[in-house]
């Protein structure tokens, strides 16, 4: 927009321009402290070996190749009468500093989105990373220092300052900060408003004493930014603080200002353009060849390795604050900071392709299976995954395909309903003959050999916190700082832990900070990683992806059904768990006897003219359930999803505390009436359609249903019924609501009870296209809804019958059983 006339006149006019100024350096300041926040030294120490190797040889070959190109860039473009007179050396230095200095912020988020901040190559380019942006910054110091002081000696008396301030800060300022954050409880619990303001108060002096001994001030800024602690998450919620004003408004100030600068208008002859494609291949030459042969030698693969490289060429937004700050400098002329801003923009924006390229998905998987030892290079199997994969398959699969290894998606809006869940899926205790070590038979005292309990422990329950990323720092602080802190320490995972060891399972959770589009891939990822037989994803009580607390005051009742984000969020989590295991979603409707209010008697404030008592409005704790059992309802209709559900019905009654009802739901042509005529008939002709196609599948379905009935243990039997219902095409959903509300929900005070749904029965599609023609007029009826859970759970949710349900769909090898 610089090219238009007048348009710099009229927009940025000269008078306004060191307001302007003092107002994007304040941001600039800032933005390079809360880099520093994000720079966890860490990173480095942990990882040192690589992160120094890569570290070094991406920044010394592109500087050296920096300080070739600089000899040309000196003799045609310095001295255009804009630019101090300085000599080769310190010219040099700051072109090698602009060429090697690679931006670690854009690194982490690039990393981020790719979903490679845990893989090898992630973990080095990030330690990496750290350092080349220290040292970067460092030499950029000594260039300005060098610049700024006439004299060598005065430029040696400003970098001695320089380092007197540095460890005045580590060992002086830090001790002190740290006790002052630990007394106020800044560490534990977020920093308080007064640190914040005493955060800031450093900053700015830590600037202002750079700035006046002849080094910028973003140097200073970025050094108490290295000094705050990574201890309880403080850099993080710090950064939550100021965040979005320096992004939203300070930092767009300066790169405008940084544009006002920019003049493309100045590249306009061949030999200018030579230069600018040299200082590109110089600037990608420098950091693939020096990464690459670095990562190289500390043993990863080549296609890792030039991944590396690739992703050290990045130079973002630092890179234009590097070269605005040469500008402002007079180290550079104007037509000498236009290329090196092209240069920065072609590096920055191919980095993504060309890493997705070189280190795709399915190499990444490959690698990784490769290294756990389950394939050879070239994608075979090796003998011991081979013999694993090769055993003989039991006779009946019925029998041995229970639920061995559960996952489920932990939402603290849903952990109650998901803990009765566990209970009831997980071992019962069964008195068993054994001995306690150190317990003589003989001793009085020794318990009776039949009073000593032995739980077997045959189910695993892993259970996965998602936390969304976000574009904000913070938000990409909370995957690079590592996601096993936060699962430590999540409140969350760690009472689902409690519970599940307390119940007798093995348990194992973590927390994963992803993007919301990913949160149905991570899911299905965790299910194959922890081979789980069976995913359990609740249903949001708000119908929302988020967590946030904020959103039940915020979402109407009906929201739950139709938000549009969740149901896409539920049908591509099915999706993906077609090909990876079995799946249930759960929707929780007080199940575990917990009972919740209704959404207008929540969102009310009672108020009386006398003042509110705070003793009237009291509430009363609530008594333990008497009645702890639950009764399930489960309409067979046919298909691999009714036998998947049926095997999950069948394990669910094994505790002592279920009783079920499994209901085969017939119907054939020969059912229809003489009288049935009109859009009936047409039904009862498509129900005879779907018989005569689907033979074979019912003749299937029929011999499980029978073998389940006759295989049940003696003590099943008294609790588990199997029945028929013949019922006539085209009322098949109406009769089947009609079974539910008489079978559920008769017990008021028990402990909750659940309907168990296959998702897509075989034979019932044709049937629900007929009775659902017309739509329902229930304000929760939507084809979206319909299509996630299938028509009879929407009907079930729409008629209000008085249970939870679950719908089950198969996947993996259930399809097969």
């Amino acid at each position: 927009m610089m090219r238009i006339p007048g348009f710099q006149a009229a927009i940025f006019p000269p008078e306004s321009m060191p307001v302007f100024n003092n107002v994007a350096n304040l941001g600039l300041i800032i933005f390079l402290f809360l880099v520093a926040l994000e720079v966890d030294i860490r990173l480095f120490t942990h990882n040192w070996r690589a992160a120094a190797s890569v570290g070094l040889a991406g920044m010394i070959l592109p500087f050296g190749l920096g300080f070739a190109i600089a000899w040309g860039l000196y003799n045609e473009f310095h001295n255009d009468g804009s630019t101090v007179p300085i000599s080769f050396g310190v010219y040099g230095l700051f072109i090698g500093t602009a060429l090697a200095i690679t931006a670690f912020p854009v690194l982490c988020r690039i990393l981020t989105e790719l979903k490679l901040l845990r893989s090898d190559v992630g973990v080095t380019v990030l330690a990496a990373g750290v350092g080349n942006d220290v040292t970067g910054w460092i030499l950029l110091a000594l260039c300005v220092a060098l610049v700024n002081n006439s004299s060598g000696l005065a430029a040696l008396w400003a970098l001695l300052s320089c380092i007197g301030w540095i460890l005045l800060l580590t060992f002086c300022v830090r001790p002190p900060f740290m006790w002052i954050l630990r007394r106020t409880g800044s560490l534990q619990n977020g920093p308080t408003q007064g640190m914040v303001a005493l955060t800031l108060l450093m900053v700015l002096a830590s600037a202002f004493f750079t700035g006046i001994i002849g080094i910028h001030p973003i140097f200073g800024a970025f050094l108490v930014g290295l000094i705050c602690p990574h201890d309880g998450g403080f850099a993080i919620k710090l950064t939550e603080k100021i965040e979005d004003l320096i992004s939203v408004l300070f930092l767009p100030l300066y790169f405008a200002l940084s544009g006002l600068s920019t003049n493309l208008g100045l590249l306009n002859d061949g030999k200018t353009w030579a230069y600018v494609i040299g200082v590109i291949a110089c600037a990608f030459a420098g950091k693939i060849i020096g990464g690459t042969l670095a990562a190289r030698a500390n043993k990863l693969l080549w296609r890792e390795s030039l991944t590396i490289g690739c992703l050290m060429s990045c130079k973002g937004l630092v890179e234009l604050i590097v070269l605005n700050i040469g500008l402002q400098a007079k180290i550079l002329s104007q037509r000498t900071f236009t290329i090196f801003v092209v240069m920065a923009l072609v590096t920055t924006v191919t980095t993504t392709p060309l890493t997705k390229a070189l280190y795709p998905p399915w190499y990444q998987k490959k690698v990784e299976k490769w290294r756990r030892g389950e394939i050879n290079w070239d994608g075979s199997p090796t003998e011991t995954e081979s013999s694993t994969t090769t055993q003989t398959e039991p006779v009946d699969k019925f029998n041995v395909t229970q639920i061995r290894r559960l996952l489920v998606y932990l939402r603290l809006d849903s952990l109650p309903s998901l803990f009765t869940f566990i209970a009831l899926l997980g071992p019962e205790a069964k008195t068993t003959p054994a001995r306690l070590e150190g317990i003589s038979e003989e001793s009085p005292e020794s318990p009776s050999v039949n009073e000593i309990v032995i739980k077997k422990r045959p189910l695993e329950v892993h259970g996965l916190r998602l936390i969304e990323l976000t574009e904000r720092t913070s938000s990409v602080m909370h995957v690079t700082e590592g996601e096993a802190f936060y699962t430590q320490r999540d409140p969350v995972v760690n009472a689902f832990r409690a519970f599940s060891q307390l119940h007798d399972v093995a348990v194992s959770g973590r927390v994963a900070v992803v993007t919301e589009d990913s949160y149905a891939e991570t899911l299905m990822s965790q299910a194959s990683e922890t081979s789980s037989d069976f995913a359990l994803i609740p249903w949001s009580e708000y119908g929302s992806i988020s967590e946030e607390q904020s959103v039940p005051f915020a979402e109407e009742s009906n929201d739950r059904f139709t938000a549009h984000a969740h149901l896409d969020f539920m049908n591509q989590t099915l999706q993906r768990a077609t090909t990876t295991c079995d799946a249930g979603i759960f929707i929780d409707k007080g199940f575990g006897g917990i009972t919740k209010p209704a959404d207008q008697e929540r969102l009310q404030l009672t108020r009386t003219t006398s003042g509110m008592s705070l003793r009237s409005h009291r509430e009363l704790a609530t008594l333990p359930i008497a009645n702890k059992s639950h009764h399930l309802f489960f309409p067979f209709f046919g298909g691999a999803d009714d036998r998947a559900a049926l095997r999950l019905v069948l394990q669910l009654a094994k505790n002592p505390h279920v009783t079920a009802s499994i209901v085969h739901i017939n119907w054939s042509s020969a059912d229809t009436h003489d009288e049935d005529t009109g859009e009936q008939s047409k039904a009862a002709a498509a129900a005879a359609k779907v018989v005569e196609a689907d033979s074979e599948i019912t003749a299937k379905d029929l011999n499980i249903l029978a073998l389940a009935q006759s295989s049940l243990p003696a003590e099943l039997s008294k609790r588990v019924t199997f029945s028929d219902a013949n019922v006539i095409p085209g009322t098949v959903i109406a009769e089947t609501l009609t079974l539910a509300q008489q079978t559920v929900g008769q017990t008021a005070k028990n402990a909750g009870d659940i309907v168990v749904l296959g998702r897509r029965p075989s034979r019932l599609a044709s049937s629900a296209a007929s009775e659902s023609g017309g739509g329902s007029s229930s304000h929760h009826s939507s084809l979206d809804f319909e299509k996630v859970v299938g028509v009879i759970a929407e009907q079930l949710i729409t008629k209000g019958v008085k249970a939870s349900i679950l719908v089950v769909q198969a996947g993996g090898k259930g399809l097969d059983m």
